[in-house]
């Protein structure tokens, strides 16, 4: 049967895919300050954004797109509709994408749609799209697939290191003080989302420490590599990408390893310098 992905913005698609006729990206917007607010689509500037965030003394804001979004992108020939959204416990985006399910059957009547809440974010949202893709290449129905995403979702990890603390501290995720000690100090924290709990795995003093602090945390934590793919999401640090990517090779074979640089939620979270692994 044919089907349709339907992403949030905040999924990272590698260049291949972003004019694939299968999967459609819905822009959730940016706000810095009072004055600046743009679309994160196919024009984001990476650069201007981060130097408005670097300038601006208040946090930079999202707004998920509206359910009526979501129902017109679900509106499509295409026989089984599959979404994927951002994690819920940092944005309203899977909950506009429920609701825009249910409008389409209010309006359109009957579909096979299932909403997928990755409970992560950036690299975790296009893990579990290019798995439904996969689970639909190889023939697998509706039932089979979503039940087989679910399942892949359980078992994914999400891990991260940002150089730069304050979008967390201006988001009231780090006190002030605990955020100028670290910056004060140079310590970066080792962070793994499980599940959208996000918890500190560790910390080292240095950005190249604390990756390879987070490269020993994913080996000991998930089982199996060589049958995962491994996605490595930066924010503006491609050096910081290939040395992430040299770290993991040292240490486990993987089915695959993915690099791509964040699109504007993604780099709104991660900050300047952020990296994201997820597998």
């Amino acid at each position: 049967m044919s089907y349709k992905i339907v992403v949030d913005s905040c999924c990272e698609l590698p260049e291949k895919y972003k004019n694939d006729n299968r999967f459609q990206i819905i822009p959730l917007t940016l706000m810095v300050g009072d004055d600046y607010e743009v679309l994160d689509d196919e024009n984001f500037n990476q650069k201007e954004f981060l130097e408005k965030v670097a300038a601006c003394p208040t946090c930079p804001k999202s707004s998920c797109p509206s359910p009526e979004r979501f129902r017109e992108a679900y509106h499509d020939e295409a026989e089984e509709v599959y979404a994927v959204t951002l994690s819920s416990h940092l944005s309203g985006s899977y909950n506009s994408a429920e609701l825009g399910k249910n409008l389409y059957e209010e309006k359109y009547g009957a579909k096979k749609i299932h909403v997928v809440d990755s409970e992560s974010a950036s690299c975790g949202e296009t893990q579990i799209a290019m798995k439904i893709m996969e689970y639909k290449e190889a023939g697998l129905s509706f039932e089979e697939t979503v039940a087989k995403v679910e399942e892949f979702k359980r078992r994914m990890r999400t891990y991260f290191v940002l150089d730069n603390l304050e979008t967390l501290r201006k988001n009231g995720r780090m006190s002030g003080v605990k955020a100028l000690v670290a910056s004060t100090l140079n310590i970066k924290p080792v962070m793994v989302g499980n599940l959208g709990v996000i918890e500190q795995k560790g910390q080292a003093i240095g950005i190249n420490k604390a990756l390879a602090k987070m490269a020993d945390a994913i080996v000991a934590d998930v089982p199996k590599p060589q049958e995962r793919t491994l996605m490595i999401t930066h924010c503006n640090c491609p050096e910081r990408a290939e040395y992430m990517r040299k770290l993991m090779e040292k240490r486990a074979s993987y089915h695959n390893i993915v690099i791509m640089d964040t699109a504007g939620i993604s780099s709104m979270y991660a900050n300047d310098g952020g990296v994201i692994i997820t597998l």
